[in-house]
């Protein structure tokens, strides 16, 4: 078959390429020469070389058979016929030296009853166009031939040069625009002009736009179009390359061009790419890749093996202006066309890791598969972000005081410990180019979560991984670089090691201080509470800490209940934190209001309180995440939004004040007259926390100016304007810098969308008590089929939720799942001793419950629940 001839020739090349007497280009010309002299001849019919399909008495082969023929011609140095005179101009359909001859310009007499002459006729077909694909394929389908078609797309989709001129939009040129291609066509030399002249003349009939030149960066066309073509335009008619593909792919034999054209195309991509800085001087070299990723079999299992891999080998070698280019154009596809793309790389990247045995020798990040379909992955995923809602006027203002600097800072610029990310937090350089944040889409075409990749993440070596990140070297990629693909388990264990490095760092420099000013050794970040007065305690000395030397923040958080034996391992922390939320979020302190409908915490306006102690909240909200504590806290999505640098605006009153929503939007969508029927102004009211109306005039003397139809829009933007914005903007203000004093060094913002942002501070709210039985280990002689252990769970199971939620708060110290739920906690039930009256208990830092074995389980259901009901504070077992 064809197919098969096209795998025995590319076998060919790859062994003619070993060959040590000869270079790549010369053996690849020579095996191509003998191959097309067995199956064409050299055109002169009394021709005596035995082996040239020309002579007389010669017989046949297959296409197969021809192949193998080539390279035993080739290894003996065979006789090798010169181009009779009336075959010139018959280049090699794989042969790009041949393609750009003189003898192009030859003059050749065809006839279409003549299945040799139809083969000939499109020998000078460098580039196609749709039209040009279509009489190609209406010629062979009347002769029942399609392997002229087939040597066409491989000539052309096998070269670079043909592949980019190919497609192109008709538009043709204006007088001013020729006038320029020919001053700047007498630039070049008089060989160049020669070669560029055939060429034009052999493709003149399909596509006088593009006939000044067919040799990337010689021609000047190119250059003029790209001048002309908006940010996101490119040369290419796209709506024409799919619908050939659209024709084509159907045929088996002719989509195996595709593929080993692919295949050969790729390798010399990369290379233009890597070392000839092709972009640069021809930006319709991009077209190439819109071209090729219009193949909508891309995903087939043909492609995983070679041609894919190397093809996004060389699309990730793409300078930043052209991938932004190339984001920017998809982000006019459609949803499903943008699904299509990632659905294409997620199976590279998913094919790669399920073959391969990836672990903390042979490393995920080495793939080179792998991490190119990563790269290219981000493209599709800016451009995913790009053609989805944006929002990009709604920012909050950066912080008028910068967060004041350890007084540390100088000795450690002295022992060489200088401060980490001085120049701001980590952005992407393809965010920088686009100018555009992921937190700037409120709906992207294509949910976020499909870029995630689980069987990736399941192999990620998120240690070595983490390093990469942050040693930032060229040889070793990081797929922390590519937040997206990597689940909120992922992204917290990277941000774990970033926050317990950082704490040994402050540890190390604390001793190293106290060694050069002999100081007293303080390592940690020491907090010594009584538990009734557990506000006043904590929050006046982080108040101290955070102007006194807000480095030590950094420090690991070590918490001592004064009176009680515990120590903190994590979980005295855990305990520490529920109880302060609980204080500060008490509704009688008046610093939040709670709405009873949405079970959510808001900024209180009218509050008493100073900014300091929003501030303080602040600090608390960010020393959670630090130390890898989960805080019962309910705030609508639009304070995380704020945390990430977003304003609130009219959409986000949708979970913040339901009720207000709707009212705002029945009024937006009111087919009536609003200043008639409504009576309403620019002047708003609310109440104060003694139950007293607060008037606002949302324009100067709201009061006198009516809501009409026409300034309804911007009624409902100012309203929503102040109730989340600006009635809350200095609690809010400091609240975020107390947030910043902690989180200002971390990857934080550059990891994780708001949404798990909320995911990191509250928890998972499913609490799924089956993925707990199956992760939990036992230990001291209980295993999982022993009958305490499975009396244990049959109680647990037939727990209402808030005993199941006493149960967790017993023994892990948080009623709530960590990231990725309850089967991510690692629990351990130990026995502890024969049946006894004495109540179970639990290491809250470690998770452990330590269990007797109980000699009934209606004993051990009443032990329990007596254990989890009335567990507070800590002693030492």
């Amino acid at each position: 078959s064809v197919k098969n001839a096209l795998i025995s020739l590319t076998t060919i090349f790859e062994i003619g390429l070993e060959h040590p007497n000869v270079y790549r280009a010369a053996a690849k010309h020579l095996i191509e020469r003998y191959y097309h002299q067995l199956t064409e001849g050299c055109g002169n019919e009394s021709c005596s070389n035995s082996w040239c399909a020309s002579s007389v008495g010669f017989n046949r082969m297959d296409n197969n058979a021809a192949a193998v023929k080539a390279l035993e011609l080739y290894k003996v140095n065979a006789k090798l016929c010169d181009p009779h005179p009336s075959k010139k101009g018959t280049a090699s359909a794989y042969l790009e030296s041949s393609a750009h001859s003189n003898s192009a310009c030859s003059n050749r007499k065809m006839n279409h009853k003549d299945v040799h002459s139809v083969r000939d006729n499109f020998k000078d077909v460098n580039y196609l166009t749709e039209e040009k694909i279509y009489e190609i394929l209406d010629i062979c389908g009347e002769k029942e031939d399609y392997s002229p078609l087939i040597r066409v797309i491989g000539r052309v989709f096998s070269s670079a040069e043909g592949l980019v001129q190919s497609f192109r939009r008709s538009k043709p040129h204006t007088k001013e625009e020729l006038k320029s291609l020919q001053g700047k066509d007498e630039d070049k030399d008089e060989d160049e002009k020669e070669a560029a002249a055939c060429s034009a003349t052999a493709m003149e009939e399909d596509s006088p736009a593009s006939s000044s030149s067919s040799r990337l960066g010689e021609g000047s066309s190119g250059e003029n179009d790209v001048q002309k073509l908006a940010p996101d335009e490119v040369s290419v008619d796209i709506e024409a390359v799919r619908r050939v593909y659209e024709r084509l792919l159907s045929n088996e034999k002719i989509e195996a061009a595709f593929l080993n054209a692919l295949v050969y195309l790729s390798p010399n991509v990369e290379c233009d790419l890597t070392y000839h800085n092709v972009y640069s001087r021809d930006p319709n070299y991009l077209n190439l890749f819109v071209i090729v990723m219009e193949n909508s079999n891309l995903h087939s299992p043909e492609y995983l093996e070679i041609a894919l891999p190397q093809f996004c080998k060389a699309m990730s070698k793409l300078p930043l202006a052209a991938q932004a280019k190339l984001a920017r154009l998809w982000s006019h596809y459609s949803a499903e066309q943008i699904r299509r793309m990632v659905e294409t790389f997620q199976q590279l990247i998913t094919y790669k890791v399920i073959s391969n045995e990836f672990n903390s020798r042979n490393l995920v990040n080495d793939d080179d598969a792998v991490v190119a379909a990563t790269k290219c992955l981000k493209i599709v995923y800016y451009a995913n972000v790009l053609g989805g809602d944006l929002d990009m006027e709604h920012n909050e203002e950066e912080d008028e005081e910068p967060i004041p600097e350890s007084s540390e800072l100088t000795l450690q610029e002295l022992l060489g410990e200088e401060r980490r990310n001085k120049k701001g937090p980590r952005v992407d350089p393809l965010e920088t180019e686009l100018g555009i944040r992921t937190n700037d889409c409120r709906r992207p075409l294509v949910p976020f979560e499909e870029f995630v990749n689980e069987p990736l993440n399941e192999v990620l070596e998120m240690d070595k991984d983490y390093t990469f990140f942050k040693v930032e070297t060229e040889n070793k990629f990081s797929f922390m670089t590519c937040p997206f693909i990597l689940n909120a388990v992922t992204k917290n264990l990277g941000l774990y090691y970033d926050n317990r490095i950082r704490m040994y760092s402050e540890r190390r420099i604390t001793v190293l201080y106290s060694l050069v000013q002999g100081q007293q050794l303080n390592p940690y970040l020491r907090l010594k509470v009584r538990r009734d007065h557990i506000i006043d305690d904590a929050l006046v000395r982080l108040e101290m800490i955070a102007m006194e030397n807000p480095a030590d923040l950094k420090k690991q958080l070590y918490v001592e209940f004064e009176g009680e034996q515990g120590v903190d391992e994590g979980g005295v922390s855990k305990e520490f934190f529920q109880l302060v939320v609980e204080e500060i979020f008490n509704p009688d302190i008046g610093m939040f209001t709670y709405d009873e409908r949405t079970k959510m915490f808001w900024f209180n306006p009218s509050s008493f309180e100073n900014e300091g102690q929003y501030t303080l909240i602040g600090i608390v909200l960010g020393l959670a995440i630090y130390n890898n504590c989960i805080l019962d806290v309910h705030f609508p999505m639009v304070v995380y939004r704020k945390l990430m640098g977003k304003k609130g605006t009219f959409r986000d009153l949708a979970d913040a004040n339901p009720v207000l929503y709707q009212s705002l939007k029945e009024l937006l969508e009111y087919e009536g007259s609003v200043e008639e029927d409504m009576m309403i102004t620019f002047q708003i009211s609310q109440t104060d926390l003694f139950g007293n109306p607060l008037m606002y005039d949302l324009r100067e003397n709201g009061d006198k100016i009516p809501v009409t139809n026409e300034n309804r829009k911007e009624f409902v933007a100012q309203y929503a304007e102040y109730m989340l914005n600006k009635s809350v903007e200095k609690q809010f203000k400091a609240f975020r810098r107390g947030f910043h004093m902690v989180t200002n060094e971390s990857p934080l913002k550059y990891l994780f969308r708001p949404e798990e942002i909320e995911l990191l501070i509250c928890g998972s709210r499913n609490l799924d008590f089956l993925a707990l039985e199956e992760t939990t280990e036992y230990d001291g002689g209980y295993n999982r089929d022993s009958r305490i252990i499975k009396e244990f769970w049959e109680t647990l199971h037939s727990f209402g939720e808030e005993q199941k939620r006493l149960f967790l708060q017993f023994t892990t110290g948080t009623d709530r799942a960590p990231v990725g739920g309850l089967g991510k906690l690692k629990m351990i039930i130990a026995k502890n001793g024969p049946d006894t009256d004495r109540l179970p208990t639990s290491h809250t830092c470690f998770n452990v419950l330590l269990l007797p074995e109980y000699s009934s389980k209606e004993k051990l259901r009443e032990r329990l629940l007596k254990a989890i009901t009335y567990a507070k504070g800590f002693g030492m077992l």
